[in-house]
């Protein structure tokens, strides 16, 4: 295990990679962003939009769509689109079953709706949900594995419902976070975000083999890259035409505009800030999980972005993902634990059978620990 010698990125995570000067791909892209004529970029953004806007079909009364949770990014895409763009978008939330949702996720889809935003809610079946979740953590100790590709698969399948060509998608994965997977043809183009961890490589199959019946999967179908194209679909990275896209950055243009945060401590959510998936709680524990994995969680997500911002150094963030990168209250593992029928002995034995023995060792008491050292490695 290496880390960036610039932020605290490992080569642990998937489809990354690190220059020749160990620089990590993310952090790479921040240096040359320096270089970025922002005035050009926006330039190409309404030519763009120019184009769609063209070609839409003339029943539609919408311009583009925009998948939201009612948290911090999807409320700074949607008002800077009709704000600032002077598009007419149509918002698409996939939602959680009551189990799940959190109330501040519910008063942050109702705050959007009460900025004047058309809103469709689409909640798949709860029965079928609850089950693929647990299957998911039974076979990849990841809830999310299937949740995640409902919520992907809503939005293009709503665009095509209703016949909207253009998505407007946040952060380009591939550039700003690492996952070079998902890179387009260019810097803006997201049309390859199917090749993501949680779509790609058949992403129904899994659950087919494993027992469930297709005709109860369609809100997991992610479109093909035929239908895609049969329709002209076109997902667009907004983050690249935003000079100050960031994790902080948003939330606070968010708050100014009604949305709720999160109030836990950081000790029981890893959550420096309460911005982040404030339309549920369990990912809190899928952090922690993924830390177990690759040696990285939630914290060093937030405190790369802080130290690529120049608002950190690298120690002060060493400091706080050695107190905070696992962080997760039991409260949440129990109440995980009880929605998909498991006890938390069950839950930590799956956990325990996850942990990568390379980079942790798990103690006679269940304690796991670090081999590495943070911002070293091994």
């Amino acid at each position: 295990m290496k880390y960036c010698k610039h932020c605290l990125q490992p080569d642990t995570r998937p489809n990354s990679k690190f220059t020749n000067l160990g620089i990590c791909s993310a952090c790479d892209y921040f240096f040359k962003l320096k270089e970025v004529d922002w005035q050009d970029r926006f330039s190409i953004l309404e030519e763009l939009l120019c184009k769609y806007k063209n070609e839409r079909n003339n029943k539609s009364y919408f311009d583009c769509i925009i998948g939201v949770s009612g948290g911090k990014d999807s409320t700074r895409q949607a008002l800077w689109v009709r704000d600032k763009l002077k598009l007419k978008p149509l918002l698409v939330c996939l939602t959680y079953p009551p189990e799940q949702v959190t109330e501040r996720g519910v008063n942050n889809i109702s705050n959007l709706i009460n900025l004047g935003f058309d809103v469709v809610i689409s909640a798949p079946a709860p029965v079928t949900w609850r089950n693929l979740m647990r299957a998911s953590f039974e076979k990849f100790t990841n809830w999310a594995k299937s949740t995640e590709l409902a919520l992907f698969s809503s939005v293009p399948q709503v665009a095509i419902h209703y016949g909207i060509p253009l998505i407007l998608w946040g952060e380009n994965p591939g550039l700003q976070l690492g996952d070079l997977k998902t890179l387009g043809r260019y810097g803006y183009d997201g049309n390859n975000l199917r090749n993501m961890n949680t779509l790609s490589g058949g992403a129904l199959d899994w659950m087919k083999e494993i027992g469930f019946n297709l005709k109860d999967l369609t809100p997991y179908h992610y479109p093909s890259l035929e239908e895609f194209e049969k329709n002209k679909l076109q997902i667009i990275y907004l983050g690249w035409f935003l000079g100050d896209w960031s994790l902080i950055n948003n939330g606070m243009y968010a708050a100014t505009y009604g949305l709720e945060v999160r109030e836990d401590t950081v000790i029981n959510t890893g959550d420096l800030h309460g911005i982040t998936s404030l339309d549920e709680d369990w990912v809190t524990l899928n952090q922690m999980i993924k830390f177990y994995k690759f040696g990285f969680g939630r914290v060093t997500d937030y405190v790369n972005e802080e130290i690529r911002l120049g608002r950190i150094s690298r120690l002060e963030a060493i400091e706080l993902v050695e107190h905070y990168d696992d962080a997760c209250g039991n409260n949440y593992i129990e109440d995980f634990s009880k929605y998909i029928g498991i006890t938390v002995k069950q839950f930590w034995l799956k956990v325990h059978a996850s942990v990568n023995r390379e980079l942790f060792n798990i103690d006679s008491n269940g304690r796991i620990t670090r081999r590495f050292k943070v911002g070293v490695g091994l």
